[in-house]
């Protein structure tokens, strides 16, 4: 559906103001999407971004800083997201040995077994978004949001 008929709207000032409407409202679509498969576990994008990001670097300690610098969504309360996760026991927080002040954040079993529940559904969206755009369009694409950001 083009984006004219999603919102409903004729016109756009130009192709640059059109492009961000549709930026926008693709980054909510792809959000509710994959947030479907969250919704079942009590989890929103930003807690299995966390989880994902704890995995990537088991079985060494992360902390809430560095967890932060590459979250997807910048504006995320981290230490509010650690703490749903902690409470689901989904990871562990424990007082660096090195470091009194900072706080080693690892994924529990009960984390990764959640994580391996995720990936077929998860994957399962991947192999959608695949019939829609060919291999070649979607580096173009991403290319494109590069160039986009500067």
């Amino acid at each position: 559906m083009r984006i004219e008929q999603a919102i409903n709207q004729r016109k756009f000032r130009d192709e640059h103001h059109k492009v961000v409407v549709n930026l926008l409202y693709t980054g909510n679509w792809l959000r509710d999407a994959l947030g479907t498969n969250l919704k079942a576990h009590g989890l929103l994008p930003q807690h299995y971004n966390a989880l994902r990001i704890i995995r990537g670097k088991h079985p060494e300690p992360l902390s809430a800083g560095s967890i932060k610098e590459v979250m997807l969504d910048k504006a995320s309360d981290v230490t509010r997201l650690l703490d749903k996760l902690e409470k689901l026991n989904f990871i562990q927080r424990r007082l660096c040995p090195h470091n009194r002040r900072k706080m080693d954040i690892n994924i529990t079993t009960q984390g990764l077994l959640l994580l391996d529940q995720l990936d077929e559904p998860m994957d399962g969206f991947y192999k959608d978004l695949i019939e829609r755009l060919t291999e070649d369009e979607a580096k173009t694409l991403s290319d494109l949001l590069d160039k986009m950001r500067g």
